[in-house]
Order: structure tokens, then C-alpha cells, then sequence
């Protein structure tokens, strides 16, 4: 299984934390492009170069929903930015799927099918 998130994309919400029961995710800071982009699997394109994607914040940045979007760092709750961490870990439940406000979470499972996230 391969999961990486499309960090430009990436709100800092920790949904995705929050709800992956096998500890695939991991919120790191912003500002340590070395240490988000080390290992990640995701393409060049969506590796974190510390720009966020214009139309994501645009919609999310003044969302008062409890979360620090687009925060430096994380303070346990919110903020900073998802790195998938362990994605050999995810069981392919899908719960970060339904819950990625920044809809930039991919899967690719053992069979090549990919499944990306999108909030309702």
C-alpha cells in the first residue's frame, strides 16, 4: 500500500491523525521542508516546496472550525502539515478519505487502483 499526501494541499486540519486507526499520518512543521519531504513517496508535484495551493486556501482559511489552517506548526490539534509516515500500515479503511478537508490524501493499493480523498 502506498499513501502520501499532496502537500500544497494540505489544510493541517490532522483529520486524517485523527481518524486512521493504524497511525498512518503525522503532522509536521511547515517550515521543515527537508524533514516533510524525507521518504515521502508522493510525486515531485506534491511534495511540500512551502507554498500552499491558492484555491485551498481561498477556501479554507477563514473557516473559524476549531482547526488552525494552514498553521507553522502543530500544537497536538491542529496545524502544520500531514506527511504520511507508515503508509505500509493502511488497512484501506478509508476514514482519512472522508474526512481530508483539503481533499490531498492518495492510496494506492497492492493492485495499482488509487483512491483519492473528498470532503463532503
Amino acid at each position: 500500500m502506498e499513501v502520501w499526501v499532496d502537500k500544497p494541499k494540505c489544510t493541517g486540519c490532522q483529520h486524517c491523525k485523527d481518524v486512521c486507526p493504524v497511525g498512518v499520518f503525522e503532522l509536521m512543521d511547515r517550515k521543515e521542508k527537508d524533514k516533510v519531504n524525507s521518504g515521502d513517496p508522493a510525486p515531485e508535484n506534491e511534495k511540500w516546496e512551502g507554498v500552499s495551493d491558492p484555491e485551498v486556501v481561498k477556501k479554507w482559511k477563514d473557516v473559524e472550525d476549531g482547526h488552525r489552517h494552514f498553521a507553522d506548526d502543530n500544537d497536538g490539534t491542529s496545524g502544520g502539515i500531514s506527511v504520511a509516515v507508515s503508509g505500509e500500515a493502511c488497512i484501506l479503511c478509508q476514514a482519512c478519505l472522508i474526512e481530508c478537508e483539503g481533499e490531498c490524501i492518495n492510496i494506492k493499493d497492492d493492485t495499482g487502483a488509487e483512491y483519492k480523498s473528498i470532503y463532503a
